[in-house]
Formats: structure tokens, sequence, C-alpha cells
């Protein structure tokens, strides 16, 4: 695999943290209370994205990390107001750019405490990244390859919430991403999965786990 100056690590659940040369992005940061979530150093992103307000996706943290760090929150408007600081608010199908840094809120098919829930394709110096948040399937995903080349997809696989093994098969046809990284997976009985499952079916699969990195 040729990942060139991409580096991601998983911390765990949905979490990531990801560096593409000059930038560093963080999604859905859920660490304090997170089972299974493992944070090697201090993390200092430029942007932290929070796909929705449900406690395992790390709204709190996300703001804790803001403060302390200055990194731009970015989520749903209702999301960003409810968490008390400034961020960059978008929605459904709209498209931030801020510098070389492009940012598309995709749908999500899910639940949410504030506004809707959301998914997002990160754009920087020619890679390109899809953290799908918590999702099922959607035909919506047929868009995303249209629009982009996705490098990396960030795929929930535990089932119960979001899409499953079987349903991700699905999703990467229309996805159609270079490589998939499951997560939101076995961090709690209900949401227990097997990604070698998944591997064996898709070539594509890059299998983490918490606390492990891929990095070229």
């Amino acid at each position: 695999m040729n990942w060139d100056s991409m580096k991601i690590y998983y911390i765990g659940h949905a979490a990531f943290y990801v560096s593409i040369e000059d930038k560093s992005f963080l999604f859905d940061p859920w660490i304090e209370g997170n089972p299974v979530a493992v944070v090697k150093e201090e993390l200092r992103p430029d942007y932290i994205f929070v796909s929705h307000g449900h406690f395992d996706h790390g709204l709190k943290d996300a703001v804790e990390i803001s403060k302390r760090t200055n990194a731009k929150l970015v989520g749903v408007f209702e999301l960003v107001k409810a968490s008390g600081i400034e961020g960059i608010t978008g929605n459904i199908g709209g498209t931030i750019k801020e510098g070389d840094v492009e940012i598309y809120f995709t749908t999500a098919v899910h639940s949410c405490p504030y506004g809707t829930p959301a998914g997002f394709v990160v754009s920087y110096k020619g890679k390109t990244i899809y953290h799908a948040g918590d999702t099922g399937l959607t035909r919506d995903m047929e868009f995303i390859s249209k629009l982009y080349k996705i490098d990396v997809a960030f795929l929930p696989i535990g089932g119960v919430y979001t899409l499953s093994t079987r349903e991700v098969e699905i999703a990467q046809d229309m996805v159609k991403a270079k490589h998939i990284i499951p997560m939101h997976y076995n961090t709690f009985p209900a949401i227990k999965a097997d990604p070698e499952k998944l591997k064996e079916k898709l070539d594509n699969v890059v299998v983490l786990k918490p606390g492990e990195e891929v990095e070229i």
C-alpha cells in the first residue's frame, strides 16, 4: 500500500487521529470513559470532527481538546451551537473550504440529540478521507464516489446501531474507497463483530486495533 504522507492512528471505537503533511484531523474523539481508547501522546489537531451528539462520539472531549489546542470544532449547526464554543458549521450536502482543506458533510442514517447526524469527507493535499459516522446503509453513498476519490473510508461494522460487515460490502460498491478501516465495533457486547471476516471478503480492508497506526 502506498499511503504517501498520511498517518492514521486508531484511538478506538469511532475515534481516529489523522495527519496529512502539516495538518492533523481528529474524528469522534470519545476518550474519557471509553473502555477501549488508547492515546499514546497529547493530541494537537487542527480540526476536530464530531459526527453527532451521542456520548460515544466525544463532543465533551472535543470541546476540552479544542479549548486546549485552539483546534476548530466541525459539525452540524445545532451540535456546534450546543458545544458552547465557536466552530465550523455546515449541514448535509454542504461544502466548506478553508485554504487547502475541503470538508463535505455527508448523510448519516442514524439518530441524534442535536440537529442531524453526519459523516465527513475531508480532502487535503491530494488525500481524501471519508468518516461515515454512525450510519446504516444509504444510497446517498453513491454520490460520494461521484464527487470524490476516497483514499481511506472509516466505516462502522458493529451492526445493531450501524452498518454490519454484510452492509459494508454493499457500501463499498458505492463509496469505492481504496482502503477501508473498520470502526465502531467490539466496544460493547451489542456491537461485537469480526473485522477479519470482512477482510476475507474485501481485499482493501485494513484492520487496526486501538493504539495502532499506519504510516508510510
